[in-house]
């Protein structure tokens, strides 16, 4: 199983930055390589680039934690397991950090994923300070 993380500190405080990331089909808005989601509380179905589809279980959205999880469950990536987990932590009243973390098998995998959740967090970076 290969592990990814990739973090990044947002001027925003961490209560702005959880409100983009908990909002499940809001994604697009902020993810690079996701086109066009749709969501509700217990899944999640986008489009990526080149119109592969995913599908997505939430698997953990706890606003008290400020812990998104999810895990792909369907679609066009050809995963065996896979957990992704978004943490957003106030660093002081007007900044957060933002650490996205992912489990996935098989391991070839992390030569996609991984900057693809880099650009993820820079798109959430500039999305939120852009809205501030």
């Amino acid at each position: 199983m290969a592990m990814l993380r990739s973090d990044i500190t947002i001027d925003r405080p961490a209560e702005e930055v959880w409100a983009v990331v908990s909002d499940a089909g809001r994604i697009s808005e902020w993810f690079p390589s996701i086109v066009t989601p749709s969501a509700n509380s217990d899944e999640r179905s986008c489009e990526l680039e080149g119109g592969v589809p995913l599908t997505e279980g939430v698997v953990t959205n706890d606003s008290s934690l400020r812990r998104f999880q999810y895990r792909i469950t369907g679609g066009g990536v050809p995963v065996e397991s896979q957990l992704g987990t978004v943490d957003v932590l106030a660093l002081d009243s007007g900044r957060s950090l933002v650490v996205c973390s992912t489990e996935v098998t098989p391991d070839e995998l992390a030569g996609a994923l991984g900057p693809a959740i880099d650009d993820g967090v820079k798109g959430l970076k500039e999305h939120c300070e852009r809205r501030g």
